[in-house]
């Protein structure tokens, strides 16, 4: 096979063209120009060949996104509900996965056919996702599954679950886990809506009742689910730390300034006006730093793993995208206290019109980014004692059973 390893930058625009000459976003809907992409290597650049990559470096990601957008006015994005299958669980099946899974999961995750949810926290076990107790117990060929996790986000429209679970209660917490792949369709899962202040019914909360698992769906060795688990939750770092525009002041900015643009003449004091507009100038600056630190750590990532700028990203998404949001509502003055009628609670995402709309939804919504995929305290420890080398924080049942460590 052809070490691609070397390729240059118009050889991979060249690479591009060919894939635009057989499928064309303007004349091709999105999951077969996706999986196109994913045949011609385009997919992830950075993962190996016959597995929609090239072997190439993160950052080349990029130019295949240029060329395509230089030759089309339509880009089929990656799908909104797939972004847990495609920033977390693609790297955790390329990593972890054998080579059916590999080659069956991949593709179909890339085009968006199937969406992916993460089955991590659990009413007992938030921030220390270690300490979970959904119990595995191995029968014959299957594993005999039976707990909750919770938080759940797009359990709802998924088609596979990326499950921990504990395989062995008598080691100490983090050596008794192992990672599943679980079939949502399966007998035995049940999905519930949790609905938020928004309306909307992105999270959920699944209960397992004796869901069999086959053998072979566990990713990795019995035991190593923590290993595995980590790999998953760097990039979930990322992919949430990443998740806003790629583009110099586009995406939540972008939306942002249009709205400051658009406020009304002479709603604010002179004094107020000044405040504002050194507050929407930061807050540029912020969203303009996060862009640059994401587009660093995706172009640190080797075959999917990254290091800790997801972590650094992540920490400073959640805190600037709350202030961000909190200064939306302020530039629209008492109109931004007010939520417009009709609201109903829904499973799904909203589709918001105007940039007011956005405005408040955004405030509503940011509130969770400092708690899902690791609260920002958490991260703060992360980051403290796994970057920065502090010393750790007291960990008293380290080296005992997780079945005699004392619970509430």
């Amino acid at each position: 096979m052809a070490d691609h390893r070397e390729m240059s930058e118009e050889e991979l625009r060249e690479r591009t063209r060919a894939l635009l000459q057989e499928v064309h976003p303007e004349t091709t809907d999105a999951i077969p120009f996706r999986r196109k992409q994913y045949e011609h290597g385009l997919a992830w650049v950075h993962f190996p060949e016959g597995h929609g990559g090239l072997g190439l470096s993160p950052k080349m990601n990029i130019v295949v996104q240029d060329e395509i957008l230089q030759h089309s006015k339509i880009y089929h994005q990656d799908p909104g509900a797939s972004v847990i299958g495609i920033g977390m669980g693609a790297p955790v099946v390329l990593t972890y996965g054998n080579d059916e899974m590999k080659r069956d999961l991949l593709p179909r995750i890339f085009s968006g056919e199937d969406v992916w949810c993460q089955l991590f926290s659990e009413p007992s076990a938030g921030s220390d996702v270690a300490g979970l107790a959904m119990r595995a117990e191995r029968d014959g060929d299957d594993w005999v599954v039976n707990g909750q996790k919770v938080w759940t986000t797009v359990a709802h429209l998924s088609r596979w679950g990326m499950l921990l679970a504990r395989t062995n209660p008598d080691v100490p917490k983090h050596d008794g886990l192992s990672y599943f792949l679980l079939d949502m369709k399966a007998p035995g899962v049940e999905v519930r809506p949790l609905y938020q202040i928004t309306g909307e019914a992105e999270f959920n909360e699944v209960f397992l009742t004796d869901v069999r698992i086959p053998h072979g769906h566990m990713l990795g060795k019995e035991g190593q689910g923590w290993r595995a688990a980590i790999t998953t939750l760097m990039n979930e770092r990322v992919a949430i730390g990443g998740g806003g525009s790629k583009r110099k002041g586009g995406g939540g900015i972008g939306q942002l300034a249009s709205l400051w643009k658009d406020r009304a003449e002479g709603a604010f004091s002179p004094t107020q006006e000044a405040i504002l507009r050194d507050r929407m100038t930061q807050s540029w600056i912020e969203n303009e730093l996060l862009r640059v630190t994401s587009q660093r750590a995706r172009a640190t990532q080797k075959s999917g793993n990254p290091g800790p700028e997801g972590s650094v990203a992540k920490l400073a998404q959640a805190e600037i995208h709350k202030r961000m949001w909190e200064l939306g509502v302020d530039i629209m003055g008492p109109t931004g206290l007010t939520f417009e009628a009709g609201y109903e609670l829904r499973q799904g995402f909203s589709a918001l019109d105007t940039p007011e709309e956005l405005a408040k939804y955004q405030f509503l919504r940011s509130r969770a980014n400092s708690i899902e995929g690791g609260t920002s305290e958490i991260m703060r420890n992360i980051l403290g004692e796994r970057v920065l080398g502090l010393p750790g924080e007291p960990r008293v049942d380290k080296d005992v059973a997780w079945k005699d460590v004392p619970r509430s």
